[in-house]
This record gives C-alpha cells, sequence and structure tokens, in this order.
C-alpha cells in the first residue's frame, strides 16, 4: 500500500467513524447496526403475512420501513397514522399514505376502521365502552353510515376492498338486542356489497362477537359474501377460550378472510393478559398447520399488543420474531 494509498483510507475510516459517532448519539447500538443493515429478503409463506403499522410506530414511514426492509413484509394493515385514525385522514394524508406504500412496495390487507366499535342504543351502558369518549372515536352510533362510507373511500386510494368491524361494544345479556345487531350488520354488508367491498368482522373479546363460537353464530345469521371474519385467536383467548382448536373448529373455513396474531398468557389470579408471540398459551403452530390443510392462503397480520419489551417497535420486532418461528415450526415459512 503506498504512502498516499494509506492517508486516503486511514481519512475514510476517521470520517466514517464521526457519522457514526454524529448518527447514533443517544441511540442503541444495535438498533443502530439494524437499521443500516441490508433489507431483509421478502417472506415467502403460503400465508400473506403482515403487521398492523401503530403496532410500530405512529410514524407512518418509519413503520413501514420496519415492516418491509427489517420484518420482510409485502403486506401492512392500516389503523392510525400520525396518530389520526384512517377514517379520520384527508385526502392530502390518504394520497401521502399511498406514496409511501408505493415507495416501500408494499400492499395493504385492509383498512382497519371502528366500524360499530360503539354502544348499541338502547341496551344498558357495556362496561366496555370508553369513559373518555373523544379517547377513543369521533364517531357516534348515528354516524356509523359515514364511517363506513370513510373506510371505503380510504381502501379505495390505498388498494383495498376490505374494512374491519366489530357488533358494538359487548353486552351483559344480548339476547334482547342480538337480532336487532344482526340486522345492522347485514344492512351494512349489503351497501358494502353494492359498492365493491367487503366488511371483515373481527372477534374481538370487548365486544358482542368475541369467541371463536360466537363468531360462527354471527357469521351464520349474516349471510353474505360481502361480510366475512378476521379471526382473532389472541381475542378469542382472552375471552377464556381455546382458541385452537375450540375456538376455530365450528368457524365456517371459507369464511376466512384476515387474521390477527397476539398471543395471551394467564395470571395467577385467572385473568389475561398480551403476551409476545410464540411465549404465550395460544397453540399457533396447531393453528398455523389447520390453516394450512384447510387452504388459507389469505393475509394475516401481527397485532402485536404486549408491552413487555420496552417500546412498540422492540414489542413488535420480538413478537414478529415469535410469530416467524412458530410460522417456521409449522412448515409456513421460508426465506
Amino acid at each position: 500500500m503506498t504512502r498516499r494509498e494509506w492517508f486516503r483510507k486511514a481519512a475514510s475510516a476517521a470520517c466514517a467513524a464521526c457519522s457514526f459517532s454524529a448518527w447514533g448519539a443517544g441511540r442503541d447500538a444495535t438498533s443502530i447496526l439494524q437499521s443500516s443493515s441490508a433489507p431483509t429478503p421478502r417472506l415467502k409463506s403460503p400465508f400473506q403475512l403482515s403487521v398492523i403499522t401503530d403496532e410500530i410506530s405512529q410514524d407512518f414511514e418509519h413503520a413501514l420501513n420496519i415492516a418491509a426492509h427489517e420484518f420482510g413484509l409485502k403486506w401492512v394493515e392500516v389503523r392510525t397514522l400520525w396518530n389520526k385514525n384512517i377514517v379520520n385522514l384527508d385526502t392530502k394524508e390518504l394520497t401521502k399514505t399511498r406514496r409511501l406504500l408505493d415507495k416501500y412496495s408494499v400492499k395493504v390487507t385492509d383498512v382497519g376502521s371502528p366500524l360499530f366499535k360503539v354502544e348499541w342504543p338502547g341496551a344498558p351502558k357495556s362496561e366496555y365502552a370508553p369513559k373518555d369518549f373523544q379517547s377513543h372515536t369521533d364517531f357516534t352510533y348515528a354516524r356509523q353510515d359515514e364511517v363506513l362510507e370513510r373506510a371505503i373511500e380510504a381502501g379505495k386510494t390505498l388498494g383495498t376492498n376490505r374494512v374491519r368491524c366489530f357488533d358494538f361494544w359487548r353486552l351483559d345479556d344480548q339476547k334482547p338486542h342480538r337480532a336487532a345487531i344482526d340486522e345492522r350488520l347485514r344492512t351494512a354488508a349489503q351497501k358494502a356489497e353494492k359498492q365493491g367491498a367487503v366488511l371483515l368482522l373481527e372477534n374481538e373479546y370487548a365486544c358482542n362477537t368475541a369467541t371463536g363460537v360466537e363468531a360462527a353464530r354471527t357469521l351464520q345469521a349474516v349471510q353474505s359474501a360481502a361480510f366475512l371474519l378476521n379471526w382473532d385467536p389472541g381475542n378469542a383467548a382472552f375471552r377464556g377460550e381455546v382458541a385452537y382448536p375450540t375456538g376455530y373448529a365450528p368457524i365456517p373455513k371459507n369464511r376466512i378472510a384476515h387474521m390477527h396474531l397476539k398471543d395471551v398468557r394467564k395470571k395467577p389470579d385467572g385473568t389475561y393478559e398480551w403476551e409476545a408471540m410464540g411465549r404465550g398459551l395460544i397453540d399457533y403452530t396447531g393453528q398455523f398447520k389447520a390453516l394450512l390443510k384447510d387452504g388459507y392462503t389469505g393475509t394475516m397480520s401481527l397485532e402485536t399488543h404486549w408491552n413487555g419489551g420496552g417500546s412498540p417497535e422492540e414489542c413488535s420486532r420480538q413478537s414478529m420474531a415469535g410469530t416467524q418461528e412458530l410460522l417456521r415450526k409449522a412448515g409456513a415459512l421460508t426465506t
């Protein structure tokens, strides 16, 4: 090596060290190395693996960067971005969202709307209804048709026709209201179908359809090609059901169009709390194997929820690693 070459390489190394020091101020070295490493190859699976972006960060571009370049995903689910619910984004913000999706070559599984996550009118107040109304949503029961319209329009911009929905905050006694709730869901499905959209009912532990058994009942009551299921084993387990195989068994498999992935642990007092994927009580390996056997090739989103790893980003990172390991054990993932 000539003296000139030696000085040039030494200067280059010094500049790199200074740059690393300045950029890394206040940041964990591990996260710096992860951020600066080459993008992870996109995952290969019979399932379309995704993550709900706000479980990583409210900074949508940062969440996309993690999802696409670190997790190796081709799909994301959108729910809240920049601390705004998807149905509250204006045209300019939706256009920006689509531009960022295109930048990272990522598609949207569905619009994670809060449709029907409100109280059922005329029923006793649900214990699950938020105490602070404004902390949850700006839309009352009377404005749910507007929520549906906004969600469908957002989906059109983002390239999806699928809209997540619920069936109202859980009542102690559903029986007096169940037929009317089912009819409301039918009406919404009809409106969605006319616009080429599909509703995905999430079994939500705090809503009237919480378990797999309850989801099978609701799907039977609402017979519509535009009304399918977002199967969530975590919510079923949080309600006390053995999500797989008990909850999964009665669900009509041809009505499952999307899934949420999160894990649960049972505390000594008998109540439940969220856990990182693969560390909880749900038999996800068995669930994934059953889905393969049943021919499911649809989308599934990590919905981290667990907060024991520090930051939302790190919690999602650990849960995604757990998810990938479970998929590998089930023979449903390669890179």
